[in-house]
């Protein structure tokens, strides 16, 4: 249901009722300010919101991808080298 605002105020248990059922919408002059929503609904929002706002690795090396083609820049690739393992190079010798 949509509310004005003075009507929200003058009959906020009533609003608060009416928002276990479905959102209650607050409007100021024709605009949207405000929706109200049962406390479940929120909680699954706002653990979708914090999901949603981590970044990843992935995220960091997109951005910095950009950055640089934006700057016309160039990351150098390092050759790889092998280099020794003494993990493995004990494992070897036990397999003997």
């Amino acid at each position: 249901m949509d509310w004005k605002i003075a009507q929200a105020k003058q009959r906020l248990s009533e609003v608060i009722r009416a928002a276990g059922e479905e959102p209650q919408r607050i409007f100021n002059r024709d605009r949207l300010v405000a929706a109200l929503v049962d406390g479940e609904t929120f909680e699954e929002f706002d653990a979708w919101r914090r999901r949603q706002e981590r970044r990843s690795i992935g995220d960091d090396f997109a951005e910095l991808r950009a950055l640089c083609a934006a700057e016309d820049y160039e990351l150098p690739v390092v050759e790889r080298e092998d280099r020794a393992n003494p993990f493995a190079e004990a494992l070897d010798d036990e397999a003997l």
